[in-house]
């Protein structure tokens, strides 16, 4: 099996594409931090699936007889002022915290990509037209025009998501549109318009796939700072409404008890540390794999 994996010669598409997954998954083994982060990653994942099994007292109960105790065996990260669980709360947040990473990156990265791409394949007017839009955005702190939008579309979840994707989106359309420069005139795109292939074949077909690989390694680097920024309008009152276990929100909530009863806040933004460093060792591990320059056979 190893052998048919790592053939110089694959016979089809499916073992040239299995190879090369082994490949990579070979060498993010070696990485240590990238190791670490697919783990914190998929520690995320199951948490968020498995919510009710680990934290089967849910989010939501409110006793007041039992507010602001510290962390025990009872509660392991103590209770707030309504007396609610906070490790519940905390992974139940996990639920939110991926809902918002994943449809971010599922609206955000493949506009941008087709952005980049139309713009970088065409030239001329359409590449300073979208690349004018696309400089607008980008003049602004992220954190700024999203609370700017956020304000604008009203507080909620959903409307959050929508926010940190508008702002999102410009970076990759910019690598999209320096990869396809890179393209457009190569050999194989000359032989593939002699074929008679159109503009949208060609751009689906054969330009996207070949920017995928920096796609993938920029999504993943921008999840941590998608996270703080889904806390940063959870904090202000524009992402997850109350009494829905984000994260951000939750550091809100214990900002009056901070000195006092710590554990308030201290465990959600300790979640919120965590998970983005996870996603930032993995980004760095598959930006090592993922470069054309490093990759080595294994």
């Amino acid at each position: 099996m190893r052998d048919w994996l790592l053939s110089d010669s694959p016979a089809s598409r499916g073992q040239a594409a299995f190879g090369r997954a082994y490949r990579i998954t070979l060498d993010l083994l070696r990485n240590p931090l990238a190791v670490a982060g697919a783990l914190i990653i998929a520690g995320l994942i199951l948490t968020a699936i498995f919510a009710g099994a680990i934290a089967p007292e849910g989010p939501g109960g409110q006793f007041l007889d039992r507010r602001l105790q510290p962390p025990s065996s009872e509660h392991w990260f103590g209770t707030d002022q309504l007396g609610r669980d906070i490790f519940a709360r905390v992974v139940h947040g996990a639920q939110i915290t991926l809902q918002i990473v994943a449809l971010v990156a599922i609206i955000s990265a493949p506009l941008g990509l087709l952005i980049g791409a139309i713009s970088g394949y065409f030239g001329g007017w359409i590449d300073r037209t979208l690349m004018g839009i696309t400089d607008v955005f980008l003049s602004m702190p992220k954190l700024v025009l999203a609370l700017a939008f956020a304000a604008a579309l009203g507080p909620g979840i959903e409307n959050a998501i929508i926010a940190i994707a508008i702002t999102t989106w410009p970076a990759y359309a910019r690598i999209a549109r320096a990869e396809t420069l890179t393209l457009r005139n190569s050999e194989f795109v000359a032989a593939v318009r002699l074929l008679g292939a159109s503009h949208t074949r060609i751009i689906t077909r054969h330009v996207l796939p070949l920017c995928t690989s920096s796609m993938i390694i920029r999504v993943t680097l921008d999840m941590a700072g998608i996270i703080l920024t889904a806390a940063g309008l959870g904090f202000l009152g524009l992402g997850a409404q109350p009494p829905e276990p984000e994260w951000g929100a939750m550091i809100s909530g214990g900002r009056s008890f901070i000195y006092d009863q710590w554990w308030v806040s201290t465990f959600p933004g300790f979640a919120i540390i965590l998970v983005s460093l996870g996603f930032c060792f993995l980004g760095d591990g598959l930006r090592d794999v993922l470069d054309p320059k490093s990759e080595r056979k294994g």
